[in-house]
């Protein structure tokens, strides 16, 4: 999803062209690579200047709908499964969105009200299309003439939340101007889909049904996208993109599904070309924009969207164009992929920074067709890895979501997934042998030195991260140094992630929110100040030795200059089941106490305090601090100059009552408030047996 916080202003015009500029290339923030264009140009040239793709769909890699035997083999056994699914739907009452459900978003920030309704639809709309595919018998066409009119007969598909960018300002769609937001582009994909492979159905009951399909996805993506009245609503194309500008997710989003309706829609030659050539030129923003180590500063449970849509987009140009248009060998797009399988902690648990939940399965079917594409081995016995669950391998299936493209992109994968399960079934090995030897070849230690992200593993089950960068990522928290620490797969050392999203996620308000503030991370307050929001509030000196598991920074940067604060370096060490932290530092005066933070999932207690473990009754000794979590304990020792105190934080939003229960703790370490204005606070995590 976007910030708010998109275009930044200064004083003036110079000052702000001149730090800007300066920040973009210390940040590594755009790099003008044009892999996309490069390799687009280089085609047409190849093809003698003519069309790379020709009107009408043809390219589209499935069989027709008539093709009985070509469906029976994509989907095989699954195609019973979804034909039953299907039947379901068949009484299926489509949803109505009134226009308060809309300005509910308005008057209380609830998105909800008006999303849930039209993924309901969505969702039914995708499964009807597949079940007929499967099945070829008429039953569903009815339905998905329904669906397909309903669709048409609403004003715009855009989210209410994101309706604001519009001339209006306002959460109800206006239907004198049409935006493209990443619903809209999904839900006319969906359509696009629908239409190309039963119009001839349709127009057996009424062709008005196709017209009105071929004039909303006119109307409401195809001349959008050309539009220049509405880049700035559309600011996802990133066409006047200036340094300190972020370029996100949305980008890939949106550019993967309209490129998918120009590909199956538009009839013109001319318009076709133009379309694919300012796609590519915005695409290519996205992958300037991101950094060449791969990682996703979004989190993982943004990679689907951010590098998971970007490969759907080189897929389905690699498609149409036949094969001439190909990135599958390229580096940059192979770190973007495999940083989803180098993210996955294990038990479903994944590294979380920022807006990034803590709890997801990475999705399975996107995650092997990158590999397969990438000939990433790593990634696709990952998505092997992922099916395994309750004691045994799950059949590959088709999913049902509220996207018809993947749906339809896993059914071409899904016999040769199907067989390396049946083959894993067959062998005589343990599971725990099985499945690591399906992550074998994810490294113990990973080093993303742009992003700044560190991963160690250790040999006793030990899973560390941490992260460097600046306070103006994508999703950002003000986090600069922070870390998590597992134990088996079980969090104890935590992020705790973000809540529901709601007006005031993406507003001026955004870091009134606890969990977007440093406080709530595992840093300090320094001197009294904690870290503040912005690009030029970064870490500095950033270092990761893979091999001897450290990993160091400054993160003085991080803290406005109330804090006084003339170096704060923070060192990470891994060994033997022991985290070693140590904070040096220097202040420039002492104006109040430091507190050293950490947030934690289980119960704390306090020296001097009892607790059983395994049976036994252990009193914690003088100068440290017992976590007891579910499954994983540990023993954090700390300075005996600081004073150690609990908050127990209550959980009540269901995005984080599902991934952490109804509370979490945050352990604060107290400094006297004439502490020395230079010196050490030491930290070590011992996991207890």
């Amino acid at each position: 999803m976007n910030h708010t916080f998109l275009f930044r202003g200064l004083c003036s015009v110079l000052s702000a062209l001149v730090l800007s500029l300066f920040v973009a290339e210390e940040a590594g923030a755009y790099d003008e690579r044009n892999f996309i264009s490069e390799a687009y140009a280089s085609a047409v040239s190849e093809n003698g200047g003519e069309s790379l793709v020709k009107t009408g769909g043809g390219w589209f890699p499935y069989p027709a709908y008539e093709d009985r035997d070509g469906w029976a083999q994509l989907f095989g056994a699954d195609a019973a499964r979804i034909i039953k699914q299907g039947e379901k739907l068949l009484g299926y009452e489509w949803k109505i969105i009134p226009a308060t459900a809309y300005l509910e978003y308005e008057r209380s920030g609830d998105r909800k009200i008006m999303e849930n309704p039209l993924e309901d639809n969505r969702k039914a709309l995708n499964t009807l299309v597949l079940a007929e595919l499967a099945e070829g018998r008429g039953r569903f066409v009815d339905q998905i003439a329904n669906g397909m009119w309903m669709s048409c007969q609403m004003t715009s598909w855009v989210l209410s939340a994101h309706n604001p960018r519009q001339s209006s300002r306002r959460s109800l769609p206006d239907p004198r101007e049409y935006i493209i937001d990443l619903v809209s582009g999904q839900y006319g994909a969906t359509l696009a889909i629908a239409w190309h492979f039963f119009k001839d159905e349709i127009a057996a009951l009424d062709p008005s049904i196709n017209y009105c399909v071929e004039t909303a996805l006119k109307e409401r993506i195809l001349d959008p996208f050309f539009d220049e009245s509405v880049r700035k609503a559309n600011w996802w194309m990133a066409e006047d993109w200036k340094p300190g500008q972020i370029i996100n997710n949305w980008n890939p989003w949106c550019n993967s599904n309209v490129l998918l309706c120009f590909l199956l829609m538009e009839q013109d030659q001319e318009r076709l070309d133009a379309a694919l050539k300012l796609s590519v030129e915005s695409t290519d923003r996205f992958v300037n924009f991101v950094k060449s180590d791969g990682a996703c500063e979004e989190g993982p449970s943004y990679w689907g969207h951010a590098a998971g849509k970007l490969f759907d987009y080189l897929e389905m140009l690699y498609d149409a164009t036949e094969g001439k248009v190909s990135l599958f060998t390229n580096p940059q797009i192979r770190n973007m992929g495999e940083y989803i399988s180098r993210s996955y902690i294990g038990s479903s648990r994944v590294v979380n920074f920022a807006d990034a939940t803590a709890s997801m399965t990475p999705d399975i079917y996107l995650t092997y067709r990158y590999g397969k594409a990438m000939n990433s081995q790593e990634m696709m016995d990952f998505a092997i890895y992922l099916l395994y669950s309750k004691d045994r391998f799950r059949t590959p299936a088709v999913p049902l979501g509220n996207d018809t493209y993947r749906s339809l992109e896993t059914a071409r994968v899904l016999s040769e997934m199907t067989a390396r399960v049946d083959a894993l079934r067959s062998q005589d090995v343990a599971p725990h042998e099985l499945l690591a030897s399906l992550r074998a070849s994810v490294p113990p230690a990973t080093w993303y030195p742009e992003t700044e992200f560190c991963y160690l593993r250790d040999g006793d089950g030990a899973f560390f991260a941490a992260k460097g960068g600046f306070n103006d990522e994508s999703h950002n928290h003000n986090d600069v140094g922070t870390f998590i620490y597992y134990q088996n797969d079980i969090p104890l050392f935590i992020d705790a992630g973000v809540g529901t999203y709601t007006k005031k996620t993406f507003s001026a308000e955004r870091y009134t929110i606890w969990s977007m503030q440093s406080e709530w991370h595992s840093l300090p307050v320094i001197n009294g100040v904690p870290q503040q929001y912005g690009r030029e509030f970064r870490s500095a000196d950033v270092s990761c030795n893979l091999k001897k598991k450290e990993f160091s920074l400054d993160i003085s940067g991080a803290y406005p200059e109330t804090a006084s604060c003339n170096v704060w370096k923070r060192f990470y060490k891994i060994s033997g089941g022991r985290l070693s932290i140590r904070d040096s530092f220097s202040l420039a005066e002492r104006k109040a106490a430091d507190v050293e933070n950490f947030m934690v999932l289980g119960e704390v207690y306090l020296p001097g305090e009892s607790y059983v473990l395994d049976g036994k009754e252990r009193t914690v000794p003088a100068g440290r601090v017992a976590v007891i979590g579910d499954g994983a304990a540990a023993e954090l020792s700390f300075p005996v100059s600081l004073t150690p105190s609990v908050t127990v934080k209550t959980l009540d939003d269901p995005r984080l009552t599902n991934v952490w229960g109804d509370t979490l703790r945050r352990i604060s370490f107290t400094s006297s408030q004439d502490a020395p204005l230079s010196g050490q606070y030491i930290f070590s995590i011992r996991i207890l047996k």
